[in-house]
C-alpha cells in the first residue's frame, strides 16, 4: 500500500435476491459502474445494510468481488462489529485481500461506554490483526450508533498506532466537529472524510481527503467532479447542485430510496429488495422520489449497460 485511498467513496448498496441472499454478480456490476464514474468503494457501510449481513456473508462477498476483478486498492470495507473478535476476523480478511483500508465502527450495542473501553477495543483489534498493511478509518456516526469517537480517543490512538490509524469518516452531521478534526489532526497526516457530499467542498477546503456518502451510489460522477474541481471558480455552484439531489433523497428512507432509483434507471426491479427489518418504498414514496428526481433533470447514465 503505497498511496492512501482518497476522494469520493460510496457505501455500496448490496443487491439481494428474492430470498434475501446477496447477489454477487449484480454487486460486482454496480461496483464497476461506480469505479467508472470516479468513485471508490466503501462496501459494507451503513447504506450497504452491512449490519444485516453475517460475518461469513461479508467475507464471501468481498472474495467474490475481488475474484470478479474489482480492484481492492479502491476499497475501504466496513469491518466494525459489536464483538471485537468479529471485527478482527473481517479486518484481517480485508487486509489479506489487499484492501486499501477498513472503515471501523466502534462497538455500538452498549451505550454510554467510556473512551477507555473504546480504546481497549480498537487497540485489541489492531494488535490481533498484527499486519503493518492495516489502515484503520474510524467511523464516527453517533446519530445511528449512539456511540461516538471523541477527539481525545483519536489523539490517543494516533499516538499509539501512527500510520495504522489513518483517518476518520465523520457522519455526525456537525460541521463544527469535522472542522475540529481537521484542525487538530489533518496536519498530522490523519485523513478526514466527510460523511456526506453536503460537506465535501468545506472538507476539502479545510484539508480533508474527500467524502464517503450514501448518494455517491446514485450520483457518483457529479460528486466526483466536485472533488476534482473543488479549487475552480464553479465549485460553489457544483456543491449547490449536489445539495439539491441529496435533499431529494433525504426526504425518503435513504436505503430503500437509493435502491429504488437504481432499480428505475437500470431497469432491474430486483434492486428494490431490502433485507428486513427494512422495507421498500411505498408506492406514494416511490412516485414522489422519481417525480422530484426527474424534475431536477437527474439520471444515471450507463447504469443498465
Amino acid at each position: 500500500m503505497t498511496q492512501r485511498i482518497s476522494g469520493v467513496l460510496s457505501p455500496v448498496v448490496t443487491p439481494f435476491n428474492a430470498d434475501y441472499t446477496p447477489d454477487a454478480g449484480r454487486f460486482a456490476r454496480q461496483c464497476r459502474w461506480l469505479l467508472a464514474n470516479g468513485v471508490g468503494l466503501a462496501v459494507f457501510g451503513t447504506n450497504s445494510e452491512a449490519n444485516s449481513l453475517a460475518v461469513p456473508e461479508r467475507m464471501e462477498l468481498l472474495e467474490q468481488l475481488v475474484a470478479a476483478g474489482v480492484d481492492p486498492a479502491r476499497m475501504m470495507p466496513g469491518t466494525g462489529a459489536c464483538a471485537f473478535t468479529d471485527t478482527v476476523r473481517l479486518t484481517a480478511h480485508a487486509v489479506k485481500l489487499g484492501c486499501a483500508g477498513v472503515l471501523m465502527l466502534p462497538p455500538f450495542y452498549y451505550k454510554g461506554v467510556s473512551d477507555e473501553g473504546l480504546y481497549r477495543s480498537y487497540s485489541e483489534i489492531v494488535q490481533r490483526v498484527g499486519d503493518p498493511r492495516l489502515r484503520v478509518y474510524l467511523y464516527h456516526i453517533p446519530p445511528v450508533a449512539q456511540v461516538g469517537i471523541s477527539l481525545a480517543l483519536i489523539e490517543r490512538l494516533l499516538k499509539d498506532y501512527p500510520g495504522i490509524v489513518a483517518g476518520v469518516k465523520d457522519s455526525s452531521g456537525d460541521w463544527n466537529n469535522t472542522q475540529a478534526m481537521l484542525e487538530r489532526f489533518a496536519p498530522q497526516g490523519f485523513d478526514v472524510f466527510a460523511g456526506s457530499e453536503t460537506f465535501l467542498l468545506a472538507n476539502l477546503r479545510g484539508g480533508g481527503r474527500g467524502c464517503i456518502s450514501a448518494t455517491a451510489n446514485v450520483n457518483p460522477a457529479a460528486i466526483a467532479a466536485l472533488h476534482r474541481q473543488w479549487q475552480g471558480a464553479d465549485a460553489d455552484a457544483l456543491q449547490a447542485g449536489l445539495d439539491r439531489i441529496r435533499a431529494i433523497f433525504a426526504r425518503q428512507p435513504m436505503i430503500p430510496a437509493l435502491k429504488h432509483a437504481i432499480a428505475h434507471w437500470s431497469g432491474d426491479d430486483r434492486w428494490r429488495t431490502v433485507r428486513p427489518p427494512l422495507v421498500e418504498l411505498a408506492p406514494a414514496q416511490a412516485a414522489s422520489l422519481l417525480a422530484e428526481l426527474e424534475a431536477a433533470g437527474f439520471s444515471m447514465p450507463g447504469l443498465g449497460s
